[in-house]
C-alpha cells in the first residue's frame, strides 16, 4: 500500500478494540478509525450478566482498556457515531450525519443484537433486554430482594441473569419454551444438570410454557405488572427479562451487497466476498478448516481471538482462524468450560467422566469413538486436554476416557 492507508474498523466492541490492539502489535503504522454507535469506549460483555451485573467488579473492569489507551496508540476510536452506509466502489463508509471515510481495509464488528420479544406489552417499561453495559446497569437496580423477577428464555443469558438474581434475594420465574433449558447445545442428560442446578437455588423454572403477552401493573399502566401465559397463567412480576437469542447485525454488510448467510460469510482468513472487506466476532460467519463447516460463535473467545487474525489478513499476512469454539459460565457454585462444535446431527452419545449428581464432571460428546467436544463442570486445567483429543480426530476407547482414574492425556 502506498502512502498513508487507513484500516477503518465498524464496531467497538471487544472484537473491534482488539482488532485496533493487533494491528499496532502487527507493526501498522498508517491510520486506525474506530466506530461505535454506544457512547462508552469498548468493553467485554461477559461481566453484563455475571460479575458486574451483581455488583462483584467494578465499572472500571468491563472495559477492555484504560481510557488513555486509545489516544496513546494513535487509534481514532469515535463513540457515539453509527455507520449508515458502506460505498464499495468509493472505498468509503458515511456515517448516520453524512461523514464520509475513506478505508483501505474495513473490518466489521458490528456484533448482535438481542432477539425482541413478540409479544403485546413487550414495550412496556420494566422489559430488560441484556445486551449493552446500560442495560446491565439498568436490569442491576432491578435486582432487589423483594422483587418478583419474570425470565423468558432459559439459555445462557437467561440461565445467568437468573442465578444473579436469586444471588441477590430475587424471586425468580424462568419461563421456557423447550422442554429443558438448553436441549439443542446439552441434549436432554446434561440439560437437566441446569435444571436441577436452578431449582435447587430456589428458580421456579418452568419448561414447555409459550408467553402470550406482558401485563401492565395495575397502578402504572406504562410498566410491566404481569407476564400472561398461552395457557392463560398470570405470573406477578416487577421486572422481566428477556433472552431468547440474538441476531448478528448484518445490515450494512446485506445493504452494500456481501454475501450474507446467519452473519457475514468469510472464509478461514476472515476474508468476506469483498476482499477489502472482513468480518469477526458475533458478526462472523467464518469457515473453520478443521471443522470444515462455517460457524458462526456468539461467544467471548472469538470476539477475543479472531481480530489478531483479521488484523493480520488486512495486512496482506497468510492468517488463519482455526481456534475451536470456547465459551465458559459462572452460575452460583457452578463454573464450566465448553471447548468444541457437537451438532445434534452427528453426535452419537455422550460420555462422563465424573458424578454428574455433584457437578463435577466432564462430559464428552462423541460421533462414533471421536471426541467432538467437552465441557468441564467445576473441574479445572483440563480444557487444553480437551482440546488434543478433539483436535487429533483419532478414535478413543470410551471406557477410558469416562475413568477418572485414567489421565486424559492418557486416553
Amino acid at each position: 500500500m502506498s502512502g498513508s492507508p487507513t484500516f477503518a474498523v465498524v464496531g467497538a466492541g471487544l472484537a473491534g478494540a482488539k482488532a485496533a490492539e493487533a494491528l499496532r502489535a502487527e507493526g501498522f503504522d498508517g491510520r486506525v478509525v474506530l466506530f461505535g454507535a454506544e457512547p462508552h469506549r469498548p468493553y467485554e460483555r461477559p461481566p453484563l450478566s455475571k460479575g458486574y451485573l451483581q455488583g462483584i467488579h467494578p465499572r472500571d473492569s468491563v472495559f477492555v482498556h484504560p481510557e488513555g489507551w486509545y489516544a496513546e496508540n494513535a487509534i481514532d476510536l469515535r463513540p457515539g457515531t453509527t455507520v449508515a452506509e458502506i460505498d464499495r466502489s468509493a472505498h468509503e463508509v458515511v456515517t448516520g450525519t453524512g461523514q464520509r471515510e475513506r478505508y483501505d481495509k474495513l473490518l466489521l464488528t458490528t456484533g448482535s443484537a438481542a432477539r425482541r420479544l413478540p409479544v403485546p406489552g413487550a414495550d412496556l417499561a420494566g422489559v430488560h433486554y441484556l445486551r449493552s453495559l446500560d442495560d446491565s446497569d439498568d436490569l442491576g437496580a432491578a435486582l432487589r430482594a423483594d422483587a418478583r423477577i419474570v425470565v423468558v428464555g432459559a439459555g445462557w443469558i437467561g440461565l445467568e441473569t437468573a442465578a444473579a438474581a436469586r444471588t441477590a434475594g430475587a424471586e425468580v420465574t424462568v419461563l421456557e419454551h423447550a422442554r429443558l433449558p438448553l436441549p439443542a447445545v446439552l441434549g436432554p442428560q446434561l440439560a437437566e444438570v441446569f435444571a436441577d442446578l436452578h431449582t435447587a437455588h430456589g428458580v421456579d423454572l418452568r419448561c414447555g410454557v409459550t408467553v402470550a403477552a406482558v401485563r401492565p401493573a395495575a397502578d402504572d399502566p406504562a410498566r410491566v405488572g404481569a407476564v400472561l401465559l398461552a395457557d392463560g397463567t398470570e405470573l406477578a412480576a416487577d421486572a422481566v427479562v428477556v433472552g431468547i437469542g440474538a441476531a448478528p447485525n448484518v445490515d450494512l454488510a446485506r445493504s452494500c451487497g456481501l454475501n450474507v448467510d446467519d452473519g457475514v460469510l468469510v472464509d478461514r482468513h476472515l476474508r468476506s466476498s469483498d476482499a477489502d472487506i472482513l468480518a469477526a466476532g458475533d458478526v462472523a460467519n467464518a469457515y473453520h478448516p478443521l471443522l470444515c463447516r462455517q460457524l458462526r460463535i456468539e461467544h467471548w473467545s472469538t470476539a477475543l481471538h479472531q481480530p489478531a487474525v483479521a488484523a493480520r489478513t488486512m495486512l496482506g499476512r497468510d492468517a488463519t482462524y482455526d481456534r475451536l469454539p470456547y465459551f465458559f459460565t459462572d452460575q452460583y457454585d457452578l463454573g464450566m468450560e465448553y471447548t468444541g462444535y457437537a451438532h445434534p446431527d452427528v453426535t452419537d452419545r455422550v460420555v462422563v467422566r465424573g458424578d454428574l449428581a455433584t457437578r463435577e464432571f466432564v462430559a464428552f460428546w462423541l460421533a462414533g469413538d471421536r471426541v467432538l467436544a467437552g465441557m468441564n463442570v467445576n473441574v479445572w486445567d483440563v480444557a487444553e486436554d480437551i482440546e488434543r483429543l478433539i483436535r487429533a480426530q483419532a478414535d478413543v476407547d470410551p471406557a477410558r476416557l469416562a475413568d477418572p482414574a485414567v489421565p486424559l492425556t492418557e486416553v
